[in-house]
């Protein structure tokens, strides 16, 4: 099929929407913490509400786009979320908080299962591996830019006095002046209502699911969780974004608490550059897993980042700052290679199988909540070292995976041929 570069651009966004919906939580964390006087246990509860929309939908959400297609699995989602917004930001309490990201969490799910095998065929089969990591990219790229735009808004409307930009003076009309950081929400519902216009008018190209892409029905699903090897990487994938929230949902927090750094700036940098260092590391990690065996990068990266993690949760205050954005560098390449390494250790039903693995994404709710309980408990940084058991569950992957086809390595010497 011809490619289709509009709507490989137009995916391009969404995923950069996606990103900026999902992972504003992390530097909102100690704001939301203070406006609505929250416990660490009941603040873990915002990337709960979340996240556990994957356990919902990501299974059905398969099995819905086989009958809605693409275009309508795309406006729901989008529709889903402005209203959602909108909810919030008339009434901006922690109860109805709760209930918005939990819809826009189901949002976000019905649009990972929906976007990523359309970019396949919009993009060519043999070039999806490369737009996959570019999709990454703008993900990591928006994650990087959310919490700058968080900043730059709390910033300017708090004690707002006039004479701001014609968005800032609006924004400041409209939201509660002890609530600056609801403008966000104010400007996701208008961007979730472009998307949907624009969307409504888009013609999309029609998908062909291989036999094996299919999401199956429930008799599949009861089929692969039989297999042991689809649990410990269900497991796998629990963790891994489980680390990944549980990390940039509370250095803000950590920073502020621990060290006294204010969260609307140095706290919000620090997020930033956990995703930014984890954008760039997607890069160079393209690099790294074509000169070693996946299994071994893993293995590295996972140490690395325990490493720096331990620098970070015992050092000084500046040396926290580096350390852990440094995590999320060395965090890049295992999304990639888990994944791979998962699809790759089971024969058949791979559409089913990613269903599964989508539902891991669980993870990112769960474990931010242990951290917020354990906070309250014996304090943030003992909370925090929880962090520790699923890193080193990812690190084990190395140890234990044996993929049926492994990645395709370049070898940097010629090997010396024999004379017979």
């Amino acid at each position: 099929m011809k490619r289709n570069v509009f709507i490989m651009v137009m995916i391009f966004i969404i995923f950069s929407v996606i990103s900026f919906l999902t992972n504003i939580i992390n530097p909102l964390i100690p704001e939301v913490k203070r406006s609505f006087e929250l416990s660490n246990t009941m603040a873990g509860f915002l990337p709960f509400a979340f996240f556990i929309a994957y356990g919902f939908m990501s299974i059905p959400s398969g099995m819905m786009v086989e009958k809605f297609r693409e275009k309508r699995m795309m406006l729901m989602p989008f529709a889903l979320a402005s209203g959602a917004a909108i909810m919030f930001v008339l009434m901006p309490n922690f109860p109805v908080y709760l209930i918005s990201l939990f819809l826009i969490g189901l949002g976000m799910a019905m649009l990972q299962v929906t976007i990523n095998p359309l970019l396949r065929v919009a993009g060519g089969e043999e070039h999806f591996a490369f737009n996959s990591v570019i999709a990454q990219l703008f993900f990591g790229g928006a994650s990087y830019l959310g919490p700058l735009l968080y900043s730059y808004l709390v910033l300017n409307l708090k004690d707002y006095q006039g004479g701001g930009n014609l968005i800032v003076h609006t924004l400041a009309q409209i939201v509660p002046s002890h609530l600056p950081w609801v403008s966000l929400y104010w400007i996701f519902a208008v961007v979730t209502l472009i998307m949907v216009g624009v969307i409504a008018i888009m013609k999309f190209p029609k998908v062909e699911l291989k036999a094996d892409e299919k999401a199956g029905g429930w008799e599949t699903h009861k089929l692969l969780f039989k297999n042991k090897m689809v649990w410990l990487y269900f497991f796998a994938i629990f963790c891994y974004v489980g680390s990944e929230q549980g990390i940039g949902n509370w250095i803000s927090e950590f920073l502020y608490r621990i060290h006294g750094y204010d969260p609307q700036t140095v706290g919000a940098n620090a997020v930033a550059w956990f995703w930014g260092l984890l954008t760039i590391g997607c890069l160079l990690g393209l690099l790294v897993i074509k000169l070693f065996d996946s299994r071994k990068v893993i293995i590295g990266s996972a140490s690395a980042a325990i490493l720096c993690l331990t620098v970070a949760l015992l050092g000084s205050g500046s040396v926290a700052k580096v350390a852990f954005p440094l995590v999320g560098f060395f965090y890049s390449v295992m999304w990639s290679i888990i994944f791979s390494l998962a699809l790759n250790s089971v024969k058949e039903h791979h559409g089913s199988f990613s269903g599964i693995l989508c539902t891991g994404i669980i993870g990112g709710a769960i474990v931010p909540l242990i951290i917020g309980a354990l906070a309250d408990a014996i304090g943030l940084r003992f909370g925090m070292f929880f962090l520790y058991v699923t890193i080193a569950y990812i690190l084990s992957i190395g140890f234990w995976a044996k993929p049926l086809i492994t990645n395709k390595t370049i070898r940097l010497k010629k090997e010396k041929s024999v004379s017979a």
